[in-house]
């Protein structure tokens, strides 16, 4: 059962989603749903024994095609409806121990096509208003299966960070006639302080704004608004610098650095959003190998990030590390 519920201190809704109580958590060696299914073995997600990408409807949806009414009544204050949407999964790999940064770039390039196909799909939908694409990677992140494999959230509205997000480029736009991304992106390039990697058409830097100590953002240097403008030398370079910046996290401490991975790009509800520019970011939840980064009282309660580090020197630790990229 899952439904949305007005939050009307905060004006967002809310999902309710009781069935996934019940999902997969951290399966044992040789029971893995993602991998593919062996000869005679544990029946999996994928009935084939190899698979390059694989793309599925998430089978514990927070958001569903086909929504049940919901389960409570709502009131005027607080009103409930049906959660509309969709709910997708994407394997990277059949190798159960990989992760994203194992893949080359050539296989980035392939993945970097089916994020698109995957947006251009559901945005076709009518009643989906955002795409959103991420990943969870590793359990100090909350992940519940360790097989490497990213997500899509196709909302029926806009989420609340990304409605803000929407409204402060168009006031900027409205006020200096500027994309404020490409100012972020100009401000970076000119200070040079923050870079990490760059090539002909992105750019990835810590931001100086940074709420987690290794927050990485990777823009697209010309102003795009969505994975479905690029050209194919743009979706190489994606997929070039997509490859170093894991190399970098990962060899930031010999670890397998876990993070959250999200895609901004423009809504699929055929409105003018002349201020969206794509982007990727990062959040790593460890500020060092040992410690991590807990949004606790002040961040959860008041919405207010406190860094124990300075941009400046965690994107210095992160630029030094290989590979490189030689700058554009």
């Amino acid at each position: 059962m899952s439904e949305m519920r007005w939050h009307p201190l905060l004006s967002e809704w809310v999902i309710t989603a009781t069935h996934r109580q019940d999902r997969t958590f951290l399966p044992p060696a040789g029971y893995c749903p993602l991998c593919p299914t062996a000869d005679g073995g544990f029946p999996t997600e994928v009935p084939r024994p190899d698979y390059d990408f694989v793309v599925f409807e998430n089978k514990f949806p927070s958001l569903k095609r086909e929504p049940e009414e919901p389960a409570i009544a709502g009131t005027a204050l607080c009103p409930v409806k049906p959660s509309s949407g969709a709910c997708e999964v994407i394997l990277y790999s059949p190798k159960h121990d990989a992760t994203l940064t194992d893949l080359p770039p050539n296989k980035l390039v392939e993945l970097i096509r089916v994020w698109r196909d995957r947006y251009n799909t559901l945005a076709a939908r009518d009643d989906i208003k955002y795409v959103f694409i991420f990943e969870n990677k590793g359990e100090a992140v909350g992940v519940t299966i360790h097989h490497p494999h990213g997500q899509i959230y196709a909302f029926s509205e806009l989420p609340p960070l990304i409605e803000r997000e929407l409204k402060n480029e168009r006031e900027h736009m409205e006020k200096f006639g500027k994309c404020i991304h490409c100012e972020i992106i100009a401000d970076e390039k000119k200070s040079n302080e923050r870079l990490v990697a760059e090539n002909d058409n992105f750019i990835a830097f810590v931001p100086f704004y940074a709420r987690y100590p290794y927050e990485l953002h990777l823009y697209s240097k010309h102003h795009r608004s969505a994975i479905n403008e690029f050209s194919k030398q743009e979706d190489l370079d994606l997929a070039e610098i997509l490859h170093v910046v894991l190399k970098k996290f990962d060899g930031l401490w010999n670890i397998s650095l876990p993070y959250m991975m999200v895609m901004h790009q423009r809504p699929t509800d055929d409105q003018d959003y002349p201020g969206s520019h794509f982007h990727i970011e990062f959040y790593p939840p460890l500020r060092t190998p040992q410690k991590r980064k807990y949004l606790a009282g002040v961040e959860s309660g008041a919405g207010t990030y406190i860094n124990d580090t300075h941009p400046e020197v965690t994107s210095k630790e992160l630029r030094n590390v290989l590979p490189h990229l030689e700058q554009a």
